[in-house]
């Protein structure tokens, strides 16, 4: 069995009376892109700064790559590239040259060095960009030269914190198609993210935590595996009797039922042909219905069920 990536055993991280980490375990295998969730408050931060050991904890082991992490393990931070959710560039240097300054924290060979600044531009697509200072980007190229900065080094293992925020869906496209592509080149991926069709569309397998815990962990269909609902019936009725309801709320499977301003909403758990029963009970009672939704859980909804909060919470 190969060793993971990033392994965290039993981590507490205390702030005076508040319990920021919480006994937390992790491991993330070489070649993931893996999603860390949870709503603000719930410890991803504190879990990314110990990883880094830019920041004490009371208890627990943190290896990366197999080693043990410290403060001074500076042959593990060199393989590891940092996008945090603050963008963090030099206004005074243009795009090439910030860049190459931070390329430069770990590449000391300026041919090498070149090269990888090189890369990085036409990989985030600044070339047209390189002679600009920060303060003339948009805010979707400012996070492109963040990203670039952070993974021009080559690193084996990329952390990106929000690096979405507030862009357009253009630039998200493209910040997300990269990520893919850093991923298929080689690199595992530590990805937080408040968009939840994001961590679906990217990452190979998500953990949930909240109160410094890890509450659930698995692929997306895994998650959703987990929790109670799995499928949404919603169907527009003008009239249902009162009777209906709690028929329908007896159906296999069913286990809530709510009619309000003409929708009718069922929701199930398991099952495979929740929607052809539901549909055969009204048209057995002769009950006419317009619209049809049907809905499968989706990401947030194991989040919600799970933590008892919304993502942006």
């Amino acid at each position: 069995m190969s060793t993971p990536v990033v392994k965290i055993e039993n981590l507490v991280k205390r702030y005076k009376e508040l319990v920021a980490l919480d006994h937390f375990n992790l491991e993330i295998e070489e070649g993931e892109i893996f999603g860390l969730l949870g709503p603000n408050g719930s410890g991803k931060t504190t879990t990314i700064n110990c990883l880094l050991s830019l920041l004490s904890y009371d208890k627990g082991n943190i290896e990366v790559f197999g080693k043990k992490m410290n403060p001074d393990s500076y042959d593990l931070k060199r393989q590891i590239g940092v996008v945090m959710q603050n963008v963090a560039v030099v206004d005074e240097l243009t795009v090439y040259e910030n860049i190459d300054y931070f390329c430069g924290l770990y590449v000391k060979d300026k041919a090498l060095r070149k090269q990888y600044v090189e890369e990085a531009i036409a990989f985030v697509g600044l070339d047209d960009f390189r002679k600009f200072f920060p303060k003339k980007l948009s805010g979707g190229l400012l996070r492109r030269l963040n990203i670039a900065c952070g993974i021009a080094h080559k690193p084996k293992l990329i952390i990106m914190d929000e690096p979405t925020v507030a862009v357009d869906p253009q630039s998200r496209n493209k910040i997300l198609e990269g990520i893919v592509e850093l991923n298929r080149n080689g690199a595992t991926i530590i990805y937080t993210s408040h968009y939840m069709e994001e961590v679906e569309q990217i990452c190979s397998r998500i953990a949930i935590m909240d109160k410094g815990k890890n509450l659930a962990i698995g692929t997306k269909d895994e998650l959703k595996q987990m929790i109670k609902k799995s499928e949404s019936i919603s169907i527009d009725i003008l009239d249902l009797p009162d009777a209906a309801i709690d028929e329908i709320h007896a159906l296999k499977h069913v286990y809530e039922v709510t009619y309000e301003n003409h929708m009718l909403t069922v929701l199930c758990s398991g099952g495979s042909h929740n929607l052809i029963h539901v549909l055969d009970y009204l048209q057995q009672h002769e009950i006419t219905f317009g619209k049809v939704y049907s809905e499968l859980p989706t990401l947030n909804d194991v989040f919600l069920e799970i933590t008892g909060k919304e993502l942006r919470d």
